[in-house]
């Protein structure tokens, strides 16, 4: 701390010999860098909106599926029960048929009166054959509307299962790739989904500074290699400081500045030395409000990398 005491005090003493124009550059790069910095809070912010609302419809989707299930048996037992007394009404016509034949000879009265008996059981056979039309028709909606129901949550499903499985093997990727920095401050950890490259800043900066070295600039390279063929991954660069205060005349002066211009500079490193796309990245200052330890400062020093699938495809399947 008392090293960039000793700076700051220095550039305000060399602050005369700077031209007015290198420091109106650097008033502007301020100015665009919180610009970006509010776009890219808005962003993460959505992205996690996305990804709750995806969670939350997919449950239902399921809980969905399972009230349906419920509704197909209830109906298939139904179904059984009419058709059993449909099956006894057909038995009992038959019985009254016989009967009929037996008693022709025995009187037409008594006839006539089985007669109305068997048109009576007739109609009730005829109301009983729509009813159980109805219900075959309505057991067969719910039938296809499971099965396609059912076909939407596997494909969700392997969907979902096909995004784990990249993470997996772009985690294993990345962290053969920058192996040889494992015990120079740099881990490699994949959390809900998401592979997240954490780098402390003695790896990459010297105190107070957002150049990046030439041992940092290596890794960097190196991550970037591995990362530039992953179409279909989104990635945040975060530069996180402790709660040490800057005291500077000249920028960045203060942590929100330092960590948001470490962040750009990972940026812009990665884009500039492989064929990633810009697209595909963010850059964010978090200050020094997420520690990873409160009691470590070198540890909360740091820039992390945080890779995540697009779930674009996922939303898609979610709204058909």
């Amino acid at each position: 701390m008392q090293k960039i005491v000793a700076i700051g005090t220095l550039i305000v003493a060399l602050s005369a010999c700077v031209p007015a124009k290198k420091y109106n550059e650097l008033v502007e790069r301020e100015r665009i860098c919180s610009q970006e910095l509010e776009g890219y809070k808005s962003s993460a912010l959505t992205n996690e909106g996305k990804a709750k609302e995806l969670e939350a419809r997919y449950e239902q989707l399921k809980k969905d599926v399972s009230q349906l299930k419920k509704d197909t048996l209830q109906m298939g037992t139904d179904y059984r029960f009419l058709q059993a007394q449909y099956d006894l009404v057909v038995a009992d016509n038959e019985a009254n048929e016989r009967k009929i034949d037996q008693l022709r000879l025995s009187g037409a009265k008594e006839t006539a009166g089985y007669q109305a008996d068997i048109e009576a059981k007739n109609l009730e056979l005829q109301r009983k054959e729509s009813a159980l039309k109805s219900l075959e028709s309505e057991l067969g909606t719910k039938q296809r509307l499971l099965e396609e129901r059912e076909a939407r949550v596997n494909e969700l499903e392997e969907a979902m299962q096909r995004k784990d499985d990249a993470i997996k093997q772009l985690k294993t990727k990345v962290s053969n790739a920058l192996k040889g920095f494992e015990n120079k401050g740099l881990t490699v950890v994949e959390k809900n989904g998401k592979i997240y490259v954490s780098l402390e800043a003695k790896l990459l900066f010297a105190s107070g500074s957002t150049v990046v070295e030439t041992e940092g600039k290596r890794a960097l390279v190196d991550l970037a290699k591995v990362l530039e063929n992953e179409k279909d991954m989104e990635i945040v660069v975060e530069g996180h400081t402790d709660t040490d205060k800057l005291v500077s005349a000249s920028h960045p002066k203060s942590n929100w500045e330092l960590s948001v211009l470490r962040a750009t500079s990972v940026v812009e490193i990665m884009t500039t030395n492989s064929k990633m796309n810009p697209a595909q990245l963010m850059a964010a200052g978090r200050s020094e409000f997420h520690p990873v330890d409160p009691k470590d400062k070198a540890k909360n020093r740091r820039i992390e990398i945080i890779i995540s699938p697009n779930l674009n495809e996922l939303f898609q399947l979610i709204g058909q």
